[in-house]
């Protein structure tokens, strides 16, 4: 009987500027895609399992990707990659891949599956037949993971580009991707750790906060919120940010509504004081993306825009 699988939490990558063109021969650069990161188990008997950097269990979620299971029959691999749906021009849409999220129930799994593929972009290899990669050089893992020779119509390993920072930023903003994701060919990896040895630059500087209340909307927005009251999980508890309205559809809104409704608590998570008067509170579960120009003197974030709820982020057990 083979060991069990180790579990192993994604690296994270640092948000900062792209390496100086005079360092560019020690990296690496990758495009940044625009979906859900998951960890992958295939024990080499035919099966999978799809973890997100939750901890949540997407395995039945995305019942296509089964076959990655077989392909890897006879070989033990946990790999690193990131789930997408791609539209029309080969980009990742996450409102389309939204649709697939969170969906357990199989029949409903695989209707959607044939009405909206995923594909897993697979980028590291962790482990392999037994052996830890985690402190093999970037570089190194890289040549293991295109060894592998995963390719199928629901997954790849696209290759790397080393040495051309500018080069990669111009191609992924002509070609419509969220950003670059610089990482240093002598990196090792390092499980649960957010690395300045892995950089990400995004094309729209954005930021993942945590909603810990609402305040209600007015005239047409009376019950919904017009503005969620959000923070940045810090040592000392989760810090208020600020408050988030603009950019919300009404469709949006209505769905908030119904999660803040579930999740309601009497008292505010935050670990300090929040200037929102008449806010609702709520338990800091729902993840939510947005853009912003920067930081105000006092913390706060400036000029915030609603981007998206993140709902491979969220935990609501």
């Amino acid at each position: 009987m083979s060991a069990p699988l180790p579990e192993i939490r994604p690296m994270l990558a640092t948000p900062g500027p792209l390496p100086a063109a005079g360092e560019d021969a020690a990296w690496a650069f990758e495009v940044k895609w625009d979906g859900v990161r998951c960890v992958v188990g295939a024990p080499g008997d035919g099966t999978l399992r799809l973890t997100t950097r939750a901890g949540n269990d997407a395995t039945p979620t995305y019942p296509e990707l089964a076959g990655l299971g077989e392909q890897l029959r006879g070989r033990s691999a946990v790999l690193d990659g990131e789930v997408v749906v791609l539209d029309a021009q080969g980009r990742p849409d996450f409102g389309l891949l939204q649709r697939r999220m969170g969906v357990v129930n199989p029949r409903r799994a695989a209707h959607l599956a044939m009405q909206c593929p995923v594909h897993l972009v697979l980028f590291d290899v962790m482990h392999l037949n037994g052996r830890s990669l985690l402190g093999f050089p970037y570089l190194e893992r890289r040549a293991v993971l295109y060894g592998l020779g995963l390719g199928g119509s629901h997954w790849s390993a696209p290759t790397h580009l080393e040495g051309h920072g500018q080069r990669a930023w111009d191609a992924t903003l002509r070609s419509g991707f969220e950003g670059v994701l610089a990482k240093r060919l002598s990196s090792a990896y390092t499980p649960g750790v957010r690395s300045p040895e892995w950089r990400k630059t995004k094309h729209v500087v954005t930021l993942d906060v945590v909603i810990g209340g609402w305040a209600e909307g007015r005239g047409a927005l009376g019950g919904l919120p017009g503005a969620v009251v959000v923070g940045v999980e810090e040592a000392g508890g989760l810090r208020y940010a600020g408050s988030v309205g603009s950019g919300l559809s009404l469709p949006e809104r209505r769905e908030l509504a119904r999660y803040l409704e579930v999740l309601a608590r009497p008292g505010s998570p935050f670990a300090g004081p929040v200037d929102v008067p008449g806010a609702h509170w709520v338990e800091p579960r729902l993840v939510a993306e947005v853009a912003f120009s920067g930081w105000t003197a006092s913390g706060r974030l400036r000029h915030p825009t609603w981007h998206r709820l993140r709902p491979d982020l969220t935990r609501l057990g």
